[in-house]
């Protein structure tokens, strides 16, 4: 995308303003499996802005604005559930864990059950276990 891109959108990427931010006022903290940057402010907000006292954290994604990208102990560390980075306290992978998919709503990839119109919109036949409410009964 070029510069008139990036000045101009705001939902596929990092803005202009937001990459000035993270060079000039931001210190890089870590770097996810999938490539997405944190940052951290350089100062701690001062008293007359809003949550005085804490440090602004952001995320730059690697590719498209999606929140469902920020792996779980990254969300921690954005929304100070934790001081330290979370690189430095993780445990260790476990064998149920499976690898990150991007959510795939409002995609060709979504799930679509037994019925839905993308799928043809045949249900199956109802088995009589069900009983329709009436106001009267």
């Amino acid at each position: 995308m070029g510069i008139l891109g990036k000045i101009f959108t705001w939902w596929d990427g990092a803005t202009i303003g937001t990459l000035f931010n993270s060079a000039l006022t931001g210190e890089h903290v870590g770097t996810d499996a999938q490539g997405n940057r944190y940052y951290r402010g350089k100062k701690v907000r001062a008293a007359n802005q809003p949550f005085a006292g804490t440090e602004r954290r952001w995320v730059i994604y690697n590719g498209a604005n999606d929140a469902s990208r920020v792996p779980a102990e990254w969300h921690g560390w954005l929304h100070h559930s934790y001081d330290a980075v979370p690189e430095s306290h993780l445990p260790a992978p476990r064998v149920w864990e499976t690898e990150f998919t991007p959510n795939a709503t409002g995609t060709a990839q979504a799930y679509r059950p037994q019925g839905a119109l993308e799928r043809g919109g045949n249900r199956a036949a109802a088995t009589g276990d069900y009983e329709a409410w009436s106001p009267e009964g």
